[in-house]
């Protein structure tokens, strides 16, 4: 059974900075892309990152570059997002997802990713 936990999510001041973290278990992803998403009621999920299966290659939207910075540790199956400078825009629930197609091409659409954990919220308050 694959599964994927995020966690790290809560309530922050703006400005503030908070971790997110999301372990797979029952298979290793290793060898994939990974991507953060976040998506708020009533909009569509939105790509916020993601890394190649070597850690080498990093993408991200325009709204958190600067700020936000994905890595991974193949080792411990996980995948990270350090999230700075964070703003009320930024409150959403945030979800990792693995690409099982690609290595290195990194892919910003939802439709895109095989596997997605449950989601971590985030909430940002002024």
């Amino acid at each position: 059974q694959v599964q994927l936990v995020e966690s790290g999510g809560g309530l922050v001041q703006a400005g503030g900075s908070l971790r997110l973290s999301c372990a797979a278990s029952g298979r290793t992803f290793s060898g994939y892309v990974m991507g953060w998403f976040r998506q708020t009621p009533g909009k569509e999920r939105e790509f916020v990152a993601a890394i190649s299966w070597s850690g080498i290659s990093t993408y991200y939207v325009d709204s958190v570059k600067g700020r936000f910075t994905i890595s991974r540790d193949n080792a411990k199956n996980t995948v990270f997002l350090q999230m700075n400078s964070l703003r009320p825009e930024d409150t959403a629930v945030y979800y990792c997802a693995v690409d099982r197609n690609r290595r290195n091409v990194l892919a910003t659409t939802p439709y895109e990713y095989d596997y997605w954990g449950q989601g971590t919220q985030v909430t940002v308050s002024s």
